[in-house]
């Protein structure tokens, strides 16, 4: 860990041009501590997850997702909930930075989970990616939770994130999370 800043990955759980997952890692960027730095990766361009290809070598775009894990202090994961889980595309960007599980840079990382939903924010799909975190060996911290219920009613028409009371508990966990990633770092 950097002595000046805590270096995150953000990463959204969904592919479209406009989703509130980004946005939400957007307000993150915004409301984040001075002491905290958040890069987002965008997953879009790593292909399916294919054992045969994975044994020849990782594509350009895997090596550079798992380098960029690797280089981070913690991940930052805001996930839309599809089906009650996790997106695939989410779940594919996991399986790729998991192998080889012996060299996998997902293997002791801090991770925080949030997410942009419908009714019940994105709990289930959290829920879920908990799960993937417990084999993965990542450290998800349990609290506070971030689950945007309602989403498109919390978000301007640019995708700014305007409910206050949602931006309020986005920067308890980035606070949370900070500290977090320094208990696990001493």
């Amino acid at each position: 860990m950097n002595a000046n800043k805590i270096k995150i990955l953000g990463i959204a759980g969904s592919l479209r041009k406009d989703s509130l997952n980004k946005s939400l890692l957007k307000a993150a960027v915004e409301l984040k501590p001075d002491y905290m730095e958040i890069e987002i990766f965008d997953i879009s361009e790593i292909p399916l997850y294919n054992e045969d290809v994975q044994t020849n070598g990782d594509p350009e775009t895997v090596k550079l997702f798992k380098q960029k894990i690797a280089k981070a202090d913690a991940l930052l994961i805001a996930t839309p909930e599809y089906n009650y889980s996790i997106p695939g595309v989410l779940k594919n960007a996991i399986d790729w930075a998991s192998r080889p599980v012996t060299d996998s840079p997902l293997n002791g990382k801090p991770l925080a989970i949030m997410g942009a939903g419908g009714r019940m924010g994105t709990v289930r799909a959290q829920a879920h990616l908990r799960q993937a975190a417990i084999f993965t060996n990542m450290l998800a911290l349990n609290k506070p939770e971030v689950l945007v219920a309602t989403a498109r009613e919390k978000f301007d028409k640019d995708g700014k994130l305007t409910d206050e009371r949602t931006r309020t508990q986005l920067k308890k966990l980035l606070d949370a999370f900070a500290e977090w990633i320094i208990q696990l770092n001493k």
